[in-house]
């Protein structure tokens, strides 16, 4: 009975060395659908208090401590990676943009990503960003006489993204912040494996969703396959 209860202790004083995250001692789960609590959550994984405001209505950061500023922005960073990536729920095609009066096409600030719609097999142009409107390496403008389609990968706000991918996106920046705001090499292991299952379920929910098959399909289908393989089609 000694032996039992000095093993309980000794796994005791591991985990509260550990400083077990925040999230996974709570016996109340905390939303993951706002900034606030997603803040909170990275805030409880490195063993934090959470807090109370974020940002005032104007959506400017109104907590003076340094650290929730930092943590604020691995979880932007981190959002705009994970969404960067391109997936079913925030990419569209045959996206219609057109020239302004000068024949500027200006890009939206929610564009990640962005391509023309069979960019693959039209060489005769080929879009990049520059002084924020669109510009064609081909023929050396950003005039252009004519409506473009795109295929767009979009940045949405946190509280618009799927809880799935919310939770990824906290798991993710967890273990950022633990990597570089708490020296304990065993809660970054910690934190690693969640974001592993974390990932796990979001590429289920990413096959389920988006429907992707190996298989082809005709090009003006509804249903549309996951084609790696044209990133190499250059």
């Amino acid at each position: 009975m000694l032996a039992q209860l000095h093993h309980l202790h000794s796994n005791y004083t591991f985990i509260r060395d550990l400083r077990v995250p925040f999230f996974l001692s709570m016996t109340t789960p905390i939303a993951t659908d706002t900034e606030l609590s997603a803040v909170n959550s990275i805030l409880g994984s490195i063993g934090q208090s959470p807090i109370t405001e974020l940002k005032n209505s104007s959506g400017v950061l109104i907590n003076p401590n340094p650290e929730i500023s930092f943590i604020y922005n691995i979880l932007t960073e981190v959002t705009k990676d994970i969404l960067n990536e391109g997936w079913h729920f925030n990419t569209e095609e045959h996206i219609k943009v057109s020239p302004d009066a000068n024949g500027n096409i200006t890009i939206p600030v929610n564009y990640l990503r962005y391509d023309l719609n069979d960019g693959q097999a039209d060489r005769n142009m080929d879009l990049v960003k520059r002084n924020g409107k669109l510009y064609d390496l081909v023929n050396h403008t950003d005039v252009f006489d004519h409506d473009l389609e795109l295929d767009v990968v979009y940045l949405y706000a946190f509280e618009d993204i799927p809880s799935v991918f919310q939770r990824y996106i906290i798991a993710r920046a967890s273990t950022r912040a633990a990597t570089q705001l708490v020296a304990n090499s065993e809660l970054v292991k910690l934190l690693q494996g969640q974001e592993g299952l974390a990932r796990a379920a979001l590429m289920e929910y990413e096959c389920n969703q988006g429907d992707h098959s190996f298989l082809g399909w005709p090009k003006n289908s509804v249903y549309r396959s996951y084609q790696p393989y044209k990133s190499l089609i250059r």
